[in-house]
């Protein structure tokens, strides 16, 4: 069994590990799994997108990831039209979430990771995970009043952090007007 955890920032605390989840494939053998069921190839390519998405745990949209690749003449370099229809495949094959923020696909690690939510300050674009027994709890008698099987859920509560809504206003008096 391999063992997957993250960190999450709580506002009492520096980090507070999420509880860590057991699955019987690394995110790799998935994904080679995945791909021997469709009778896609197992690339070079493929494998490393694996890697470096599977080595941190971040939020992040096609061009991010992007960003962080070896550019045009370099090793490991992965074409644009690959990374996104890779991206399909991790989503499709488990192993990545994907939603919708501000009109952007926002992907996140779902493979080996604990069910949990997001707080998205609006100012300053910050995503803050957190996990909560007492929303599941919500969900689930909600679920049963409505005779509802959940399989999972999305929440994003969005408003205006705490550093946000505690930086001053610092515009003048006459730019208000």
């Amino acid at each position: 069994m391999h063992r997957f955890s993250r960190n999450v920032n709580h506002p009492e605390q520096n980090s507070n590990p999420f509880e860590a989840v057991e699955v019987s494939q690394t995110p790799i053998e998935r994904f080679e799994e995945y791909l021997s069921s469709r009778g896609l190839r197992k690339t070079d390519q493929r494998r490393y997108l694996v890697e470096q998405v599977f080595s941190r745990h971040e939020h992040f949209d096609a061009d991010q990831l992007i960003d962080q690749l070896p550019r045009k003449g370099q090793e490991n370099y992965v074409s644009r039209p690959t990374v996104y229809r890779t991206l399909k495949e991790f989503v499709d094959a488990g192993l990545l979430r994907r939603f919708e923020l501000n009109g952007r696909s926002v992907y996140e690690p779902d493979y080996g990771y604990p069910e949990h939510d997001h707080f998205y300050c609006v100012k300053c674009r910050e995503l803050t995970e957190f996990q909560s027994d007492e929303l599941a709890q919500l969900r689930d008698e909600i679920a049963k009043q409505h005779r509802f099987r959940v399989r999972s859920h999305r929440f994003i509560i969005q408003g205006v952090c705490h550093s946000c809504s505690s930086r001053r206003n610092t515009r003048r008096k006459q730019d208000l007007v």
